[in-house]
């Protein structure tokens, strides 16, 4: 008869069943049996060819995780006597593994760790239709001309021998591209020195976070705001302070008040389309802001996501364009190329940049230089702005449509504003109860979007879905409305 940890190990050797080969997991079984005390120190263990007859494998195969639990420390050779399990290993303590924690990593973790929230801050991937909050049509982007920047990029990174580990600040290059742009287009007074790539404006505003908070710092953010940067706030140990807005932005007396009563070290705000309301943050309440953050010594944290798409008249400058040394300024090309690309940047003083350079060490090392070379060569052959101005001419055609889709399918039961820039509309439900429906009734009628809930920062503040027009096309844009009208109605 077998012995008990023989018997039990054929039973864990599934063979070709698994996607595990059958060496690793005979290697897997073992050390499970050695630390669960199955496999007593100085045991020996059958020959192999004797184990390869137990497992009905070939004995090359036993062999091979025989060797390599050897070379590991967890078996030694005997010579002639065979092979046994290591003297040299602590007495193990009793306890049976856990063999579905063994086997699989489900979650069943023996150690504290954070938790992630009940709902997550992503839309969830699986099959219905996806309604975003504001993203470009990918489409729209001829792949050949992605690949051609990769080719021309590596092909130079390679001469220069630029494939090693470089500057946290990003490529120099697109640096370079990026300070221009701001300096030429929106007004920022910066050079390379005061820009750093990030992998989008979600991770800018994270690294933005790391190096103004500390824990219990007081964070300023309005009413309704993107939910990502609260959680990058939160994450860092800022407490949230909710600022109440409305049709001209963000309540500047009530920021005075609190930063009367606070400490505040942020104020995140997303002034040129104003998230997730579309309004733009009037030029006397900038100013406000701005001097309140003067007198009161805290950054304004600006998201400016979409500046590029604005369609009704010149869009207002950045605040960090006249007060650079108050503001932390967060951009993207995310929206303008794509979202998969990974591309955002942090404009600041340089001593805040070298801040911001240094948690970049720590997290990431350095960005991705291939892909930052690549939006260089997209930006220096004039392919970015040639398709800027395709696609906005695109979006401005589909911003209409969509305008019209809404009063014929959602028109008694919504009220909205057209924006004059950006790329998602904002739904006021008339009747609660119909906002109700369309959340509790979407998954069923196969939607997936962002509820209401994940737009507000308190209990009082106005809810409304933000629904991303750019992405979809004619069809793609009545489908979801209608099904948005079908959930919502009684």
């Amino acid at each position: 008869m077998l012995p008990p940890w023989k018997m039990s190990l054929s039973e864990r050797i599934v063979h070709s069943s698994r996607g595990t080969p059958v060496y690793m997991q005979i290697i897997q079984a073992l050390i499970r049996d050695i630390e669960s005390g199955r496999l007593a120190s100085g045991t020996f263990l059958p020959s192999s060819r004797e184990l390869a007859d137990v497992l009905n494998v070939n004995r090359k195969t036993v062999v091979l995780a025989y060797e390599d639990l050897i070379a590991q420390g967890w078996l030694a050779s005997a010579g002639t006597r065979g092979t046994k399990v290591s003297t040299s290993l602590p007495e193990p303590t009793g306890k049976a593994a856990r063999p579905d924690v063994a086997e699989h990593m489900d979650g069943g973790a023996e150690y504290r760790f954070a938790r992630p929230p009940i709902r997550a801050l992503a839309l969830p991937g699986g099959k219905g239709l996806k309604i975003d909050e504001g993203s470009p049509d990918g489409r729209l982007f001829p792949p050949e001309l992605l690949v051609r920047a990769y080719r021309v990029a590596a092909q130079r990174a390679s001469r220069a021998n630029h494939l090693q580990y470089s500057d946290p600040r990003g490529s120099e290059g697109l640096r370079e591209s990026i300070a221009a742009m701001l300096k030429s287009q929106r007004g920022l007074p910066v050079t390379a020195r005061n820009i750093c790539i990030t992998r989008g404006s979600q991770n800018g505003i994270f690294l933005a976070a790391q190096v103004l908070i500390t824990p219990g710092d007081a964070v300023l953010v309005e009413a309704l705001t993107y939910e990502p940067a609260v959680a990058a706030f939160r994450a860092c140990g800022a407490r949230i302070i909710s600022i109440g807005l409305d049709e001209g932005g963000i309540d500047v007396e009530a920021v005075e008040r609190a930063c009367r009563q606070e400490r505040v070290r942020a104020a995140f705000v997303t002034p040129h389309h104003q998230f997730p309301t579309t309004v733009a943050l009037r030029p006397e309440r900038r100013l406000r802001l701005l001097e309140l953050a003067r007198q009161f010594g805290f950054a304004v944290v600006e998201d400016d996501y979409d500046h590029e798409f604005h369609f009704e008249s010149q869009p207002l400058l950045p605040m960090a364009g006249y007060a650079p040394n108050r503001v932390i300024y967060v951009g993207s090309l995310s929206k303008l190329l794509l979202p998969a690309l990974r591309i955002g940047y942090i404009a600041a003083p340089e001593e805040v940049i070298d801040a911001i350079a240094h948690r970049v060490s720590l997290v990431d090392g350095m960005g991705n230089i291939l892909t930052e070379d690549a939006a260089t060569q997209l930006i220096e052959n004039g392919e970015l702005r040639r398709h800027s101005r395709k696609v906005r001419q695109i979006y401005a055609a589909r911003r209409m449509r969509f305008a019209a889709m809404l009063d014929a399918t959602l028109g008694g039961l919504v009220d909205y504003a057209v924006p004059d820039g950006g790329l998602a509309f904002w739904l006021r439900f008339r009747d609660r109860a119909d906002l109700d429906r369309v959340e509790r009734r979407g998954a069923e009628f196969g939607l997936r979007f962002a509820l209401s809930e994940s737009f507000m920062t308190n209990e009082d503040a106005p809810r409304g879905l933000r629904i991303g027009f750019a992405s979809l096309t004619e069809h793609e844009a009545r489908q979801a409305l209608s099904t948005l009208a079908a959930a919502a109605a009684r």
